[in-house]
């Protein structure tokens, strides 16, 4: 029989190895302004409640290849729920929660889910604005339960007490969760991962961040917290609503990393500028690392001043359906600096071992094998794609999406695989570095040529009265006029906006491809995932840029 490639496969071994070691901690009660983190739990606590509610589950009718939505807190019981699910080999199914109530809705319809796990209040917006209608049979409410019918997970995990390890055969092509992706560049899609992506991923993450057991983290982007178990880390949740990273309280983070002795930091660019706002010092930490978008520079060096010398500050470059793809460590963009201010693009590092990245010319249209895709030389600019053991094949029910993204690839020995375009353009520099672009869907595509907002961008961002900007395309592709919105880092008056318009004119004329912008458009305040609050509307952005122009859509 083939051997079992499951996620969850690890617990029961480090449960045997390390029982006692903290697998979760939350912050629990409140002790005056900060959390008593009151509740946690064991590896031994993980591994035998999760099989406890697997073995429940089954018993509700949740079982392998149950597709069951998860709507709940990142508390114990979200990842007692994650575990059992994954044992059981049923198929979370997981949805940004900070994504448009009517984007969640077609998700649901989308994913098709006989199943949904959640919280009181999920449960109730799930009768009321209909979320699974048609679908759903089994419910299992987390915490109280109302009118809504079903179990509670006390009454899932009673049922399953004594019915002793559990874990799904699954192989490698099994079906172990849908991902939704953050929307924040067009429609949620549904990323269908198999237990050998997520396998692929733990194994990616220990070698390219050298990931040891035994660890502390404070991940602030709860999902990430799945891979801490099967990495043989303690999980510290932090007191923060996850989904508004930049609202978050830097006392706070700072309590539970002083408390727990957090030896590393998982955050977005959002939550690392909180941090460096506060500018207090992270002498206990030895890694920190910061995805979802671009990390601003000066961002990076405030961080890197906090830490000890010899800690890392890494900043993963990778997407829902590929991750991780390349890493790079804050010394190296700090010795990039230069050159991304001077246009190039922002350095995201060296290919994870594992992974074959290759650069290919710029084409909209689906390409449907690897034959027909041509790659371009080191120093020119193309849509980044990634083969290796992460690349996911396919997005749910969205067979257009999936062409657009996949291509097959026969390989010279034989078989076949699936390479992933990634949406994203890029370059390989003179030392294999990969530089990031901006998205192939945002390029401004002139009557000059294509201008790229990551090429464009972070020139003017050095001018210290904006806090960032966006370009953007006004008119038809290959007739856009390029735009540049600015969004200032404090209120100024229309004088002071003529003077810093003129000096960012002036910025622009020191290169060739920023001196083709022909618009400045101030802005109050730029429309941005709610994830992340760094990955910027652009699409958005156009829209308005061309009212203001007086330009049909």
């Amino acid at each position: 029989m083939p051997e079992t490639c499951n996620i969850a496969a690890a617990l029961p071994r480090l449960a045997a190895q390390a029982p006692d070691r903290i697998a979760i901690r939350c912050p629990g009660r409140r002790r005056g302004t900060m959390a008593a983190y009151d509740v946690s739990l064991s590896y031994a606590e993980l591994d035998a409640r999760s099989d406890a509610i697997a073995a429940g589950l089954a018993t509700h009718g949740i079982a392998r290849g149950t597709r069951t939505v998860v709507m709940v807190r990142p508390t114990p019981e979200f990842f007692l729920v994650m575990f059992a699910l994954f044992k059981a080999g049923a198929i979370p199914v997981l949805i940004d929660p900070g994504i448009d109530r009517g984007a969640l809705k077609q998700c649901l319809a989308e994913a098709e889910p006989t199943a949904f796990i959640g919280i009181p209040l999920a449960q109730a917006a799930r009768v009321v604005l209909g979320w699974g209608r048609g679908h759903v049979r089994d419910v299992v409410t987390v915490g109280r339960r109302l009118f809504w019918g079903g179990r509670t997970l006390a009454d899932i995990e009673a049922a399953g007490a004594d019915a002793g390890p559990q874990l799904s055969a699954t192989d490698g092509e099994d079906v172990a969760a849908i991902l939704f992706t953050s929307g924040s560049t067009g429609v949620p899609k549904g990323v269908v991962y198999r237990h050998r992506h997520f396998v692929a991923q733990v194994e990616l993450l220990r070698t390219a961040f050298g990931i040891e057991p035994g660890g502390i983290d404070l991940p602030t982007f709860p999902p990430f917290a799945l891979f801490d178990p099967a990495l043989g880390l303690t999980s510290v949740i932090p007191d923060m609503d996850p989904t508004r990273p930049a609202l978050a309280d830097p006392a706070r983070l700072h309590d539970a990393i002083e408390r727990f002795g957090v030896t590393q930091l998982f955050g977005s660019p959002a939550l690392m500028q909180v941090l460096a706002a506060y500018g207090k010092p992270l002498p206990g930490i030895r890694r920190v690392t910061s995805a979802g978008a671009p990390v601003p520079p000066d961002t990076v060096g405030a961080i890197r001043a906090l830490l000890p010398e010899d800690a890392n500050f890494w900043t993963p470059y990778g997407a829902t359906e590929c991750l991780p793809v390349a890493v790079v460590e804050a010394r190296e963009l700090e010795a990039t600096r230069a050159r991304t201010e001077a246009g190039e693009g922002t350095c995201v590092g060296w290919p994870v071992q594992g992974n074959d990245v290759r650069i290919i010319a710029i084409e909209d249209s689906p390409i449907a094998d690897w034959s027909r895709a041509r790659t371009v030389p080191a120093g020119e600019v193309g849509e980044i794609t990634v083969a290796g053991p992460s690349a996911t094949d396919s997005y749910l029910h969205r067979p257009e999406a999936t062409a657009a993204a996949k291509i097959r690839e026969t390989l010279p020995e034989g078989g076949t695989r699936v390479v992933h375009r990634m949406g994203d353009l890029g370059w390989f520099d003179e030392k294999g570095r990969l530089w990031f672009c901006g998205r192939k869907s945002q390029r401004v595509q002139t009557r000059a040529g294509d201008l790229y907002t990551e090429q464009v961008e972070p020139v003017f961002n050095t001018h210290p009265e904006v806090r960032r900007t966006a370009l953007v395309g006004v008119g038809a592709a290959g007739l856009q006029r390029p735009v540049l919105c600015v969004e200032l880092a404090s209120d100024a008056d229309r004088g002071a906006r003529e003077r810093v318009e003129a000096e960012l004119f002036n910025l622009g004329g020191r290169h060739a491809h920023t001196a083709r912008v022909e618009r400045i458009l101030f802005h109050p305040g730029f429309p941005v995932d709610i994830r992340h609050n760094a990955k910027i509307g652009r699409e958005k952005l156009a829209a308005w840029a061309s009212k203001q122009l007086g330009v049909g859509a």
